[in-house]
């Protein structure tokens, strides 16, 4: 048991690298989703065919390339030259990632609304903004958080990956002290943490598509 609470002190310290990154990527990749989600659905084929490219190019392809493309290839690009830090380096590519996957959610929430009640905010003189904002997209937010939640979740849990970048998150802390202790519970530990992490996104999520329910009936 010493040696458990022993751990607490830098593992705690890796969490908070793992939630620094996760909170950060949840604030610019929902923004950026729903953005690329208009895109997509706009009658502007060349936009829509655009980010179509961008979200197959970002879906397609590991984020653990992305990652490495970013830190080590991004300043050899012509024209870019940009050579980021390994923290903000994470945080793009993170970003990026998760914004191709938030829009193909927010699209499709987007479809899921009947085509009738953009027809009725027409016939009130709505114009396309104001549909949006007030009928199509509280309507899409109470559809998509199980998906919502699920890529949350997951978020989570690729946050490890930094670890490629040498970036002290939970899971490199955890192996590192795995490697000069010769023991597996630093590895057990940080299981507990990521299970904590993750049981309270599922809490909270239970509690919103809950309070959504209750409206909607």
């Amino acid at each position: 048991m010493d040696y458990v609470i022993s751990l607490l002190g830098p593992m705690s310290a890796g969490a908070l690298v793992t939630l620094k990154l996760f909170f950060i990527t949840l604030a610019l990749s929902i923004p950026m989703g729903l953005a690329l989600a208009l895109m997509r659905i706009s009658s502007i084929k060349p936009l829509s065919s655009a980010v179509g490219a961008y979200i197959w190019l970002m879906r397609g392809t590991p984020l653990m390339l992305q990652l490495l493309f970013v830190y080590f290839a991004l300043p050899f690009v012509p024209y870019i030259g940009v050579r980021l830090p390994d923290f903000p380096a994470a945080v793009v590519a993170f970003a990026l990632n998760y914004a191709a996957y938030f829009a193909e959610i927010f699209r499709a929430g987007i479809k899921s609304v009947d085509r009738g009640q953009y027809e009725g905010a027409k016939v009130l003189g709505m114009t396309y903004a104001q549909t949006m904002r007030r009928i199509v997209l509280p309507q899409m937010w109470a559809r998509i958080l199980p998906p919502v939640s699920n890529e949350t979740i997951t978020l989570v849990k690729d946050t490890s990956l930094i670890y490629v970048l040498a970036l002290n998150d939970l899971l490199r802390v955890a192996r590192g002290v795995v490697q000069r202790d010769f023991s597996f519970t630093p590895f057990i530990v940080a299981a507990a943490f990521y299970l904590i992490m993750t049981l309270v996104l599922t809490w909270g999520f239970q509690y919103l598509e809950k309070k959504y329910a209750k409206y909607d009936a």
